[in-house]
């Protein structure tokens, strides 16, 4: 790659790092066929918070906090944050948490959409356990086509969308988890699936 000549004084070029280690990192996130849950306690900043809002589902303890802080330092938000933020609250809401550098409280995050739920402080690690046996116990073939499905939503037209969608339905309508899914509602028992 084209190095870019550097400012007088500065010593590195901060790109760099972005490249070989975030952009892969926030890439593979996203591409896990699986459910990525990040649980936030304490303060979620910067590249921190980009990490973040790259995962699948948020959920927050009600003293935890959101800050886009790299204005403070004259740079611009990175590793993903310019991509997740507005799609996730709103262009006005990302402009001013970009720019402002304001800290956001766990429950105006909430209110603004950026993260699922909030719980106690002392229930997090509980919450984590639940989630955890929840979705290890879900119907796993459903959990890549939905996280294909909601991603790629934006890029689509609705007609599209709707041809995706019937797709998705035919290829998972094969699967064993399908099949066991739909016998565990008709003799209403809880579904035992097993991710085929």
């Amino acid at each position: 790659s084209e190095r870019a000549v550097l400012p007088e004084g500065q010593v590195r070029d901060l790109s760099q790092g972005l490249e070989k280690n975030y952009k892969p990192l926030i890439l593979a996130i996203r591409a896990l066929p699986v459910p990525v849950v990040c649980f936030v306690n304490g303060v979620a900043a910067g590249a921190g918070l980009s990490l973040v809002l790259a995962c699948d589902i948020i959920i927050a303890a009600k003293s935890a906090s959101f800050l886009q802080a790299f204005v403070r330092i004259g740079l611009a938000p990175d590793a993903g944050s310019t991509y997740f933020l507005p799609r996730l609250i709103g262009t006005q809401r990302a402009m001013a948490m970009s720019m402002l550098g304001e800290v956001i409280s766990a429950e105006q995050a909430e209110q603004w959409g950026l993260v699922w739920r909030l719980v106690e402080d002392t229930e997090l690690v509980n919450e984590m356990q639940l989630m955890r046996e929840r979705l290890q116990n879900g119907a796993t073939c459903s959990y890549a086509a939905i996280k294909d499905l909601i991603y790629n939503s934006g890029t689509v037209s609705l007609e599209e969308q709707l041809t995706c969608e019937a797709l998705a339905q035919r290829e998972l309508g094969y699967t064993e988890d399908y099949r066991e899914g739909t016998q565990a509602f008709f003799e209403k028992r809880k579904a035992r699936f097993n991710g085929r």
